[in-house]
């Protein structure tokens, strides 16, 4: 299994984010698998050390790269970074998020989620894909979120990005399998990583269901060419279903916002409604 593997995905993998959580567990079974890596990450710290651990541990070729995904020339800086190395799998983990009313969001900071969850991957699955294509082999991840299902309150930036990458992974998944290239988009659930424990979530209000990042990348490597797209965890399946087919759109978003609320109550206060407007109720 690992020689068809490498045959199909080798010999390198190219993680964008790939230095802590789930990144970094992406970084370790495709290591495990055989596979040299680049691993892409903005700072070098813990960057770098887990690069060589992962080296050390698995006896694969992993090499660093500190590159700003949000950075203009961000494609030509990869492309410094990789000189002539053959890259057969793309994996797009990075991400950026803000928590917090809409309004309250500083325009940069939106900004840049655009250019890190949309632009970046956008940017590198055309890159690659092409060499992929003309290899007739290979495979692309995208990294999305149960946020994308509907209008998500309080990450309405991050949860837009995330719907772009679902439909562009779905898409690029009939167009290129009769290339040869694999591609996935992975509906992931909260999970327990360092971003998400610095948003400081109050679970004592709310408990979504929170995954281990090992069975969402194992579950995420099996269904890899085999469907465009898959929800990890068996709860999180279900709420995906009830989210995007049992409930009415209005309910979904509703549902969404005060669940939200529920988890950020002390880090977020409801927007109050400006002088001389109306409140509609539906």
């Amino acid at each position: 299994m690992p020689d068809a593997f490498r045959s199909r995905y080798g010999p390198r993998a190219l993680v964008a984010g790939g230095s802590v959580g789930l990144g970094a567990e992406w970084a370790r079974q495709l290591a495990a698998r055989g596979l040299d890596l680049v691993v892409v990450a903005e700072s070098d710290d813990p960057l770098k050390a887990h690069c060589e651990a992962l080296a050390h541990e698995y006896g694969v070729d992993v090499r660093s790269a500190v590159i700003d995904l949000a950075d203009a020339d961000v494609l030509d800086r990869v492309q410094a970074e990789l000189g002539e190395l053959e890259i057969g799998l793309l994996v797009y983990n990075a991400a950026q998020s803000y928590v917090g009313n809409f309004l309250d969001q500083d325009l940069d900071g939106k900004l840049r989620t655009l250019d890190v969850n949309c632009r970046g991957p956008l940017l590198l699955a055309h890159h690659f894909g092409r060499a992929m294509a003309e290899r007739g082999r290979g495979g692309i991840v995208l990294m999305s979120s149960l946020s994308c299902l509907q209008g998500t309150p309080l990450v309405a930036t991050y949860a837009a990005t995330k719907a772009f990458n679902l439909i562009l992974g779905e898409a690029l998944w009939e167009e290129l399998r009769h290339l040869g290239v694999d591609v996935l988009t992975v509906i992931a659930g909260a999970m327990r990583t360092p971003g998400w424990e610095q948003t400081r979530p109050d679970q004592s209000r709310f408990s979504p269901p929170v995954m281990e990042v090992e069975p969402v990348v194992r579950e995420a490597l099996g269904a890899l060419g085999r469907t465009p797209s898959i929800v990890p965890g068996r709860a999180n399946r279900w709420s995906a279903r009830l989210l995007s087919r049992l409930l009415p759109r209005k309910r979904a978003v509703e549902t969404m916002g005060r669940s939200m609320r529920s988890l950020y109550a002390d880090q977020v206060k409801r927007q109050p409604i400006p002088s001389g407007t109306r409140s509609a109720r539906d």
